[in-house]
């Protein structure tokens, strides 16, 4: 949010926030818990789990495990998928960091030697 934002900080808008729980995630991914118990089993999304001991899902978690539901509906073998969706987050994060690079870089004077 940025500074001076009226709005109060709300969870919601928190893309971190395990606001989802498993049959609801399982729901808006049009999967089955069984499917986000596996993507748990091969590490590439790790729940929250509430008081009570029950897994919730954040956005961001869906928005991974919807990436892997798209590699495994195409024939891609679940480890294999969780494998490609780890790559391509860790190739974005790159992709992110080297244009804030090339934007910090840019905005320096240049000097002569």
């Amino acid at each position: 949010m940025p500074p001076g934002d009226p709005r109060p900080v709300d969870n919601l808008d928190d893309d971190d926030y395990p606001a989802y729980t498993m049959g609801r995630a399982a729901e808006m991914l049009g999967t089955t818990p069984a499917f986000l118990r596996a993507l748990g089993e091969h590490r590439l999304i790790t729940p929250l789990r509430s008081e009570g001991g029950h897994r919730r899902y954040s956005r961001y978690q869906l928005r991974i495990a919807a990436r892997a539901r798209e590699l495994v509906d195409g024939g891609t073998p679940i480890e294999a998928a969780c494998r490609i969706v780890v790559l391509e987050d860790q190739l974005e994060e790159a992709q992110r960091i080297n244009e804030q690079l090339r934007t910090q870089g840019g905005a320096q004077p240049k000097t002569s030697a």
